[in-house]
């Protein structure tokens, strides 16, 4: 960009990264939080995001950071396999998403099934609120959601005689203060984001009523957060468990910042997203959140809307709102200390909330029953066993729905007009599954008959049906029947095969 092109459009860029900033810096450490890592980790992917991935990314308009869609996989994997070992999986992550890029498959990963996705989130939603539910009383979060769920009455009894009560308080007023901003909130003050408002008001709060609850802990010195890879634990992805962990980690990670920047695009009438070059950035992203010992990072759509309808028009919004974090953590770090974690644990609970999209579980019933079922199988899944199992049944409920489609073959046998003959007519596709009942109708034909089979209504017809068509043909050539397979495509190929006492016969 040109430097007076660059002066022109710079204060709008600085005011609109400051908003994103403002949106950035609780959820950067309460995704961290819910992800079972300490806040300071939220805060350095989030300066990765618009520092390195804010230069690198193809969709200039898009803020990358820690999701809340991936908080649920983390917390998983740091139980499962320490917090030393998410540094090797995010390195590896980073690693496949940045060939992918390079191979220009970003097109690839928005090809997942919207119901998959619906339902991914909604699920994620449900366990981010079971699990935040504890910490706002002060809690610690249990390893599932249904043990979320079962222990829920005992940490509110533990809570009462405590001073979890307090903390609770502080949670719950977060949320109200964030539901009522964004139904009542002036237009003038739009770009004041609730979730911040939320925060400083019941950090406020605290502070002034000496509440006895939990806090932000920060380092004082950024570096002491940063937990180098070592080259031994690379050693360590030789388990498998860790390199489907990385695979899980690239795939969602992918498809919720491809998705997210189509969603951007269609916000803004500025430069297109370029999902390959975008898929890059993001892997250079995790390969350095992974090197670093932070969170995993994607494009998350609540910061970029924010950016977009702060009136960004470049990438650097962005980049600003990165150095903004990066001043922030250095210069005020004793201020994020005085943040109650009640509070953050409850803009997660209401984000979650907003993570089980309903109007778009309902819109899906525009394509039939079988999407909401999968939206609802997908969700259930998650909540009731784990996110990749969950992800993997909406992935086989839709190859199922998929074969289904593909397997539905309409079957008539015609009389014609002319003595003798008869036309078999093929509607739809004609797979392997559909030869049992292909098969029976075949068998209904008198000898002697000829057979027109017209192909022109098929969009699919497999080998098996073919080769069961000429099988029949031959067979029953000694009994006068003939068979003539009506397709232009095929007359070529089958011409080498007609033989003249088979009573086959390629016509068209």
């Amino acid at each position: 960009m040109r430097a007076a092109q660059l002066k022109a459009v710079l204060p709008r860029e600085l005011l609109a990264s400051v908003v994103v900033f403002l949106v950035a810096l609780p959820l950067c450490m309460g995704i961290a939080i819910a992800s079972g890592l300490p806040p300071a980790k939220g805060l350095i992917t989030g300066i990765i995001g618009g520092l390195v991935v804010g230069w690198l990314a193809g969709s200039p308009l898009q803020v990358s950071g820690p999701a809340a869609g991936l908080a649920v996989l983390v917390f998983e994997l740091v139980r499962q396999h320490g917090m030393e070992m998410l540094g090797p999986i995010l390195l590896l992550a980073g690693f496949l998403q940045l060939v992918a890029g390079r191979l220009k498959l970003g097109c690839w990963f928005r090809v997942t099934a919207p119901a998959v996705v619906y339902g991914m989130l909604a699920g994620i939603g449900v366990l981010i609120v079971l699990s935040q539910i504890h910490v706002m009383l002060d809690a610690k979060p249990q390893p599932s959601g249904l043990d979320n769920l079962t222990a829920f009455p005992s940490a509110v009894a533990q809570a009462l005689p405590s001073f979890g009560w307090q903390a609770g308080l502080l949670g719950l007023s977060t949320i109200a203060v964030m539901w009522l901003w964004e139904k009542f909130r002036p237009h003038s003050l739009r770009f004041i984001p609730g979730a911040l408002l939320g925060v400083g008001l019941a950090t406020v709060a605290s502070l002034m009523l000496a509440l006895q609850v939990k806090r932000v802990e920060v380092p004082a010195n950024l570096a002491e957060a940063i937990d180098w890879l070592k080259p031994a634990d690379l050693m360590s992805l030789a388990d498998p468990t860790l390199l489907i962990a990385a695979f899980a980690v690239a795939f969602i990670a992918s498809a919720e910042t491809l998705l997210s920047a189509a969603a951007v695009d269609r916000m803004h009438s500025g430069v297109r997203s370029d999902f390959d070059r975008e898929l890059s950035a993001q892997g250079v992203g995790n390969m350095l959140c992974g090197l670093v010992g932070a969170l995993p990072m994607t494009g998350v759509i609540v910061r970029s809307s924010a950016n977009v309808q702060a009136g960004a028009t470049t990438r650097y919004s962005t980049i600003f709102h990165g150095l903004w974090l990066l001043a922030f953590v250095l210069l005020l770090s004793s201020v994020l200390q005085s943040i109650p974690v009640a509070s953050l644990a409850g803009v997660l609970v209401y984000t979650g909330f907003k993570l089980v999209d309903l109007k778009a579980f309902r819109g899906l019933g525009r394509y039939g029953r079988m999407p909401m079922f999968t939206y609802a199988a997908t969700a259930l899944a998650i909540i009731f066993t784990d996110l990749l199992t969950g992800v993997l049944i909406g992935f086989g409920l839709t190859m199922l729905k998929l074969a289904f489609k593909a397997s539905r073959l309409k079957i008539s046998l015609i009389d014609l007009p002319q003595d003798g003959e008869m036309e078999l007519r093929l509607v739809g596709a004609a797979t392997f599954l559909k030869v049992p009942a292909l098969t029976q109708v075949l068998g209904s034909i008198p000898h002697g008959t000829t057979v027109h089979v017209p192909l022109n209504n098929l969009s699919y017809i497999d080998h098996s049906c073919l080769e069961l068509l000429e099988e029949w043909g031959r067979a029953n050539a000694a009994k006068g029947s003939k068979l003539l397979i009506e397709s232009r495509g095929l007359k070529r190929r089958l011409e080498g095969r007609v033989r003249t006492n088979t009573g086959i016969g390629a016509a068209g």
